[in-house]
Order: C-alpha cells, then sequence, then structure tokens
C-alpha cells in the first residue's frame, strides 16, 4: 500500500462539494471512469462500467443495493432504472446528496433511491440490511480500508454480494513508480491506495469468498486522456482559481495519473466477493 499522511477528511469532503461542477463539465453524470470496448462515447463508456460491474455482480430485479461513494447518484439511478434495484446512495459530500436526490426525482426514480450524507466510515447499517454492497471509486478515500469491508460485509445478506471498483497501486514497483503513486494520492485526496492482493485479502479476512479480480486498466484509462485534453480546450484552470484555488493540483495531475496508469504503477481493479449462505 502506498499512502499520503497529509490527507485530511475535511479535504476530501470539500473537494466534492466544490468539484462536483468540474465533475460534470469535464466527464458527465457518474464521477467515475469509462470502460471502453471500442470507440464509444464517453457517456457510453461510463455507462458500460456500471453495466460491466453490474453482470460481474450478477444483480437482478428487486435487490437491495447500498451505493457507497454514489457521488451525483448515476450508477445508483442506472442500478433503479435498468436493473430494477432499490438503492440506498451514501456520499460524504451535502452538495452531492442534493444534486443525486433532485436527479432522482427528476428522473421518476424517488420511490427506489434514497440519498444520505454520512462518512462510509461511520454510516450504521442494520446487520445482512442489503443484497449487494456497491462502492465505485469511493475506497480510495477511506482511511481504514479492510475496516470498511470487515464492516461492509456484515450489512450483507446471506449470499448477499460485494461490488468494488478501486484505483489500486501497482505490484512491486520501483522508486519512481512509488513517487507516481503518491502524487496520484497527493492530487486526487487519497489516504492510500492498496494492491489487487490487498483488497482480496481483506475480503476473505471478512468472511468473504472473493469470485473475481480483475484488472480494467487497459479499458479504463483513456478517461484521463478526455478529461485532460477538455482540461486544456474548456480553459477550466481560469475557472478554477476563480472557484477554489486548491483545485488546481487535481486538475495538474490528470497527466500524473495516465503515466501512473501506463508505466504500470497504478492498475483498476474489479472486485466481486460473495457472502456464505447459512
Amino acid at each position: 500500500m502506498i499512502s499520503c499522511p497529509t490527507i485530511e477528511k475535511d479535504v476530501i469532503r470539500r473537494h466534492y462539494d466544490v468539484s462536483t461542477l468540474f465533475y460534470r463539465l469535464l466527464w458527465g453524470r457518474h464521477i467515475h471512469h469509462g470502460y471502453w470496448e471500442q470507440d464509444e462515447s464517453p457517456a457510453i463508456a461510463q455507462d458500460q462500467l456500471t453495466d460491466r460491474l453490474v453482470a460481474a455482480a450478477n444483480i437482478s430485479a428487486g435487490q437491495k443495493v447500498v451505493d457507497i461513494g454514489c457521488g451525483m447518484g448515476g450508477s445508483s439511478r442506472r442500478l433503479a432504472k435498468k436493473y430494477g434495484c432499490e438503492v440506498t446512495g451514501v456520499t460524504l459530500s451535502p452538495f452531492q446528496r442534493r444534486w443525486a436526490t433532485l436527479a432522482s426525482a427528476r428522473y421518476g426514480l424517488r420511490r427506489q433511491t434514497r440519498f444520505l450524507r454520512a462518512d462510509a466510515e461511520q454510516v450504521q447499517f442494520d446487520p445482512e440490511q442489503f443484497d449487494v454492497v456497491w462502492s465505485v471509486e469511493c475506497t480510495e478515500h477511506l482511511f481504514d480500508k479492510p475496516a470498511f469491508i470487515q464492516r461492509a460485509a456484515e450489512w450483507l445478506k446471506p449470499g448477499g454480494t460485494m461490488a468494488i471498483c478501486a484505483w489500486l497501486a501497482g505490484p512491486e514497483l520501483n522508486e519512481s513508480q512509488r513517487q507516481q503513486v503518491f502524487d496520484v494520492c497527493e492530487g486526487f485526496f487519497c489516504p492510500s491506495l492498496a494492491t489487487l492482493d490487498e483488497y482480496q485479502q481483506w475480503m476473505r479476512e471478512a468472511g468473504l469468498t472473493v469470485e473475481r479480480a480483475d484488472d480494467w486498466t487497459q479499458q479504463v484509462d483513456r478517461t484521463w486522456e478526455i478529461c485532460r485534453d477538455r482540461v486544456k480546450r474548456f480553459a477550466i484552470h481560469r475557472a478554477a482559481k476563480w472557484i477554489d484555488r486548491g483545485q488546481i493540483i487535481f486538475l495538474d495531475r490528470f497527466q500524473t495519473i495516465l503515466d501512473a496508469y501506463r508505466s504500470g504503477a497504478m492498475q483498476y481493479g474489479c472486485f466481486v466477493a460473495k457472502k456464505a449462505v447459512d
């Protein structure tokens, strides 16, 4: 695991309160990578990443899902509308919670979705409340990842599924690669990035059976080419200086994360794990 000890939780919350507008302008309704199979548009690629994780986790209609790190609610809405799930979204950002709630109402999904403003490392749910714990690109921001996975496993019903997509540190890094990962952690407000093997270990320690641990790096890294180019094209730095200068380091690290993926310093992982049936 590569750690960045200077990151603070209040800074993460503020980042998403402020940067949601940047994400929406630069990328779209999802705050996660796209998944490319050919030459799809970014909007289609974003939906495909959600759909790929749904397929990997074998999610079905009527299941109760908790979406940890739901952002603007894009994946929650897709899970509700396309797949017929009942979704509880959790975000650290009050701004994102309001956005997600209003967007779900606009699309007629109020009965199938609800959104909470809560810290994923502190939020309380009843044991065996959900069929699926879903988290796409949130665990990077957690300070105690093993503890979260242990708690989240308790929320699952017997036979339930944990489905996670996460930014990862690559294996056996040299010093240059370790610095690349550290720079990504610093720029994207991640307390740490763990490895593919570490996530699997934590899931097993939580009593889950790991069914999939896939490397999707080559299918998703185009995300940062597009975002980098859009920052330049739309002069987003100028807006950042007026809105919040603290976002400039975030914008400046888009090339860094792309380089980290392509050097092997980072990977993008998809994990599916099952809770045993009693």
